[in-house]
Parts: C-alpha cells; sequence; structure tokens
C-alpha cells in the first residue's frame, strides 16, 4: 500500500511559509487546516491564504474544512487549485452532493469525520468520495495526543474500502508520531497527517522519512 505523509501547517511558523513550505518540499501533500471558529473553537485561515499557498507551494494542497456552511464555501477551495478538499459529516447539509460539485470542478473529494462519529452510515457511500479523514483527536488545536479508541472505525473503513475495490484514500489527523502512526497504519490508515512532529523536528525532512518508513512497514 502506497503511504502518503501530508506536514500540516498548523504547526508552521506563519510569519514564514514559504520558507516552510520549501522545509517539506519531500511531503506527499501540504495539509491545511482551516477554522472558521464555529465548527471548532479556533481560528486559522481563510480562502485568501489558500490562493496564496497554492501559488508557491512545493507539493499539491490538502485542504481540510473546520467550518460550518461547506456546502456553501468548500468549492470555492477546489476552484482556488485545491489537488483535495475534505469537508466534515458533522457540517454538511448534503454531502454527497458537495462531494459530486467538488469532483466536478476538479478537486479529490474527502470526507472527514470526528471521533464520536460513527463511520456506518458511510460505508456504503464510498464510491462519492476520494478519502475519508477519521480524526484521531477531537479537532480545533494541534498538538493533541492521539485517541487510540478511534482505531475500530479505522479498521471499519478500511475493511469497506477493501471490499469495494475503489481507490479511496483512508486518512488520519491528530496526535501523529513516529508511534502512533504505526499504530494507524496497523488499523488501516495510508494517509497520515502530522504537524508537530514534522515542524518542530530539527530537521523535518528526515522527520517525514521516519514517518513514512514506519507507516510503510506496519501497513496492510
Amino acid at each position: 500500500m502506497v503511504v502518503r505523509i501530508n506536514p500540516s501547517i498548523l504547526a508552521a511558523d506563519f510569519a514564514n511559509f514559504e520558507s516552510e513550505l520549501q522545509r517539506i518540499a519531500s511531503a506527499d501533500l501540504v495539509h491545511v487546516d482551516i477554522m472558521d471558529n464555529h465548527f471548532v473553537p479556533n481560528l486559522t485561515f481563510g480562502l485568501t491564504m489558500v490562493e496564496r499557498l497554492q501559488q508557491v507551494t512545493p507539493r499539491p494542497l490538502d485542504i481540510h474544512l473546520m467550518i460550518d456552511d461547506p456546502d456553501r464555501w468548500a468549492p470555492g477551495y477546489a476552484e482556488a487549485g485545491a489537488f483535495s478538499v475534505t469537508f466534515h459529516a458533522e457540517a454538511a447539509a448534503d454531502p454527497v452532493a458537495l462531494a459530486r460539485r467538488l469532483r466536478s470542478i476538479g478537486a479529490r473529494a474527502g470526507i472527514a469525520l470526528k471521533p464520536d462519529t460513527p463511520v456506518e452510515p458511510y460505508l456504503e457511500l464510498l464510491a462519492e468520495f476520494d478519502q475519508v479523514l477519521v480524526m484521531t483527536v477531537e479537532p480545533g488545536f494541534g498538538g493533541q495526543s492521539f485517541m487510540e479508541s478511534t482505531m475500530p472505525k479505522l479498521g471499519a473503513m478500511r475493511s469497506a474500502i477493501a471490499a469495494s475495490g475503489l481507490d479511496v484514500w483512508l486518512q488520519v489527523d491528530g496526535g501523529i508520531t513516529e508511534e502512533t502512526v504505526v499504530t494507524a497504519a496497523e488499523s488501516g490508515a495510508d494517509t497520515f497527517v502530522a504537524g508537530s512532529s514534522v515542524f518542530h523536528a530539527d530537521n523535518p525532512a528526515t522527520a517525514i522519512e521516519i514517518l513514512r518508513s514506519a507507516a510503510s512497514a506496519h501497513s496492510h
């Protein structure tokens, strides 16, 4: 299985984004957390910032929308050129229609599930999505501890993806370290968002390679 490491710029130095992006040029994608201070109790970036990041990023952008009303706002991120746009199941009025709209614009469509959100309603809808993000922390802030209690959800989603034969990426986000990336890989994840463990390392490129190697050794 192909393993992808997507560093989260939530842990980067906001004053030096362009040079920070170059430090993670060996990553697979760049994960961008959009928070609106409504869906989650934090405020980060918006569409104008993403349009600028799109101009300087060395890797495709993996947008994670932790916002209310993604049905209205998510298409703008696809139109800005983002490679992948993930919205939250808990926030979308019509997840399938929104995913189809994102795909029609040319982006990969992802759906994210908070730790307490069951996966079962989405197992039959996998053909509508290119990525499922199982949150391994409560969304809102970086630097939180990995919730191992979310691993059964990950396993159930991996089984459904395998049975479907579809190319759906299974992403985890929250508390991903050299240790927890193994746990998540063993449970079926193939795409890993890491913030602090990459950007706070002395050498982010080395940190990315360590995570990739650890996940690859334990992936399905």
